[in-house]
């Protein structure tokens, strides 16, 4: 099935975020879009082509999107997906799926910090409740296109986890 714009998904499209552990240039993004793009135009499940598409964002972040109103990705599907992006990580010298790492705003620029770290600065008051954080663990584009990927720290798993109330 060919892919869709990632507009054109329903709110309740099931979704991944990945984030490049350093903002990608032309060539990599080229590279990457064009790898991902090739793979979702013949993304199956159990044999039946899923409605996706994907975006991409601040040069870092990968969004992938299913329609699972006519088929749902399966196990196995998202392991090819997982698969794919594992030999662009090597091929582009790129982390894309490690999900450990807190990704926010600081200034007019993304920062990409260990836990441990982000908790250092939560600590020392460098961060707060109004840092704008990305919270790659939504699962529905609809939660991009309400603003509960990119929000406060105060309106995601960050305030609790790194003491931000």
């Amino acid at each position: 099935m060919a892919t869709v714009s990632f507009d054109n998904l329903p709110s309740d499209a099931r979704l991944w975020v990945f984030a490049a552990g350093r903002p990608l240039d032309a060539e990599e993004r080229g590279r990457l879009l064009a790898l991902v793009d090739g793979f979702l135009e013949q993304w199956k499940a159990h044999g039946a082509p899923l409605s996706a598409a994907r975006d991409w964002r601040y040069d870092r972040f990968l969004l992938i999107g299913v329609d699972q109103s006519a088929a749902d990705a399966s196990g196995c599907s998202i392991d090819a997906m997982v698969h794919q992006l594992a030999g662009l990580e090597r091929a582009l010298g790129v982390e894309l799926l490690d999900h450990g790492p807190v990704l926010f705003r600081r200034d007019d620029r993304i920062e990409r910090l260990p836990r441990p770290a982000f908790n250092d600065l939560a600590r020392r008051g460098d961060v707060s409740s109004d840092t704008i954080v990305f919270d790659n663990t939504v699962t529905r584009v609809g939660d991009v296109r309400e603003g509960r990927w990119e929000t406060r720290a105060s309106q995601s798993w960050h305030a609790r986890a790194f003491n931000l109330l």
